[in-house]
């Protein structure tokens, strides 16, 4: 008998109260089949209004743009349109969908690298463009439309700051001037603002690099440009759990005693990233740490209220966070590599953000068979996928349930709607990507729709 050390996640109230309906998952496997995918709409749109309202509470003019990239669902992308959010779209095709949601031109801005395809359509309907590069400038420069002009932030990188990661996107402050002569010159491109986009939640490298852009925004005055927007991305972390004891446990047991049991043999999981299957503080208070963090004695918030600087924010996992759920059913038990093992009807790929293991435990979710079943397991098991490949491990990570799982039941992945769902889905060896469905809680009951981005479902 091994130590156990399960890793339990944080469950949103809407996503608790679903898991815990048996009728309600039986229901949507039923329809739908399995494994599913299931958004929850409500979910991002409490995420939504909770952020909005950190940035009313201190008076900053603002825009919220959802990024749409970190999930193709329809449901969550007409959610944040209902919600009064902008659009950020980082392809031909997510500008689609974007349109047929309803945003309009002006509440979508483009991200990200750009083919001249995608530049020519941005150039077209005078979408807001966040740059990425001097070469994407000199062609969108020369894509405008004779006698139109389209709104312009320069993304910037290369930051002094040794607080700030470095990154392989955006414009270096190095080249900061330049830019800013490219846009000058351009009768076409309208400077609206600055940006930067951070893969880290420390608040003091988001204010040193927004303490760098505002020298650029003051340099951009001296030119006769008049920005009035400074973005600071996305990057916001997600909360995957409730108490970050038992992952810090969990942790320490690695770093003392290596993997042996507690992962599959050939594999390192590594020493856990705290700061994201360990967080548990909630993106609002993340916000609100940045607004109050102070600029040479004075909060953020009022700095950029004096020099009437909009912000803006382009969350994409803040706002996808708990609003999914990924279900699969377990096809049979084995012993293996004398290991326990679970096989599901999944692919690793299909829930599992490129090669990342997802480090909290998942659900079993049927309760008629959970009450029956008396004490969670000791000793942990393995989940397998159904690729014949020997890296389809859905985890490398023993994990603990609530009780033995058994062939037909089912089991559900939490917090899988920012990016586990689609970043690295295939339809390897036949099988196609889960379907997505939204789930709508309406009185005592879920109502669920077949997700537009997928149609092989009728609603």
């Amino acid at each position: 008998m091994s130590a156990r050390y399960p890793l339990p996640a944080a469950r949103h109230p809407i996503v608790a109260r679903f898991l815990a309906d048996g009728a309600a998952v039986d229901e949507a496997i039923g329809r739908f089949g399995s494994p599913l995918h299931v958004v929850f709409p409500q979910v991002l749109a409490e995420n939504a209004a909770a952020l909005t309202a950190v940035l009313r509470s201190h008076g900053v003019p603002h825009e919220v743009f959802y990024a749409h990239k970190v999930n193709a669902s329809t449901a969550l992308l007409a959610e944040a349109y209902v919600a009064g959010l902008g659009a950020d779209v980082a392809s031909s095709a997510e500008l689609d969908r974007a349109l047929a949601a309803g945003f309009s031109p002006g509440r979508i801005e483009a991200t990200g690298p750009k083919s001249p395809a995608f530049i020519g359509r941005i150039a077209a309907l005078g979408i807001t463009t966040n740059a990425d590069d001097l070469w994407e400038l000199d062609r969108l420069a020369a894509a405008v439309p004779a006698g139109s002009t389209v709104p312009v932030l320069l993304r910037l990188s290369g930051f002094s700051s040794p607080v700030v990661p470095q990154s392989r996107f955006g414009i270096d402050l190095a080249d900061a001037d330049t830019a800013l002569e490219a846009v000058r010159r351009a009768p076409g491109l309208e400077l609206r603002g600055v940006a930067f986009h951070l893969d880290t939640a420390d608040p003091a490298a988001r204010v040193d690099a927004l303490t760098e852009s505002m020298a650029v925004v003051a340099a951009a005055y001296r030119k006769g440009l008049r920005p009035s927007v400074i973005d600071i991305g996305g990057g916001f972390r997600q909360r995957f759990v409730d108490d970050p004891e038992p992952f810090q446990r969990y942790a320490q047991a690695l770093a003392v005693a290596g993997p042996g049991e507690l992962v599959w043999p050939g594999h390192d999981v590594g020493a856990p990233a705290a700061h994201k299957y360990g967080n548990h503080r909630p993106t609002t208070e993340v916000l609100e740490g940045f607004l109050t963090a102070e600029i040479e004695r004075r909060p953020v918030a009022e700095v950029l209220r004096e020099c009437m600087l909009t912000l803006w924010i382009e969350p994409g996992k803040a706002l996808a966070d708990h609003a999914g759920v990924t279900l699969a059913t377990v096809l049979y038990r084995k012993r293996a590599a004398g290991r326990d093992l679970a096989v599901l009807d999944l692919s690793r790929n299909q829930v599992t953000p490129a090669d990342q293991e997802v480090l909290v435990d998942p659900v079993l979710v049927d309760p008629v068979l959970v009450d029956g079943r008396g004490d969670p397991t000791d000793d942990g098991v393995f989940l397998a996928g159904r690729l014949c490949l020997e890296s389809d491990l859905i985890s490398r990570r023993k994990v603990f349930l609530g009780s033995e799982p058994a062939s037909g039941d089912v089991l559900a992945f939490v917090n899988t709607a920012a990016y586990q769902m689609d970043l690295s889905a295939s339809a390897a060896a036949g099988h196609p990507p889960p379907p997505k469905v939204a789930a709508v809680l309406d009185g005592d009951r879920f109502v669920f729709t077949a997700d537009a981005s997928d149609d092989r479902h009728g609603s």
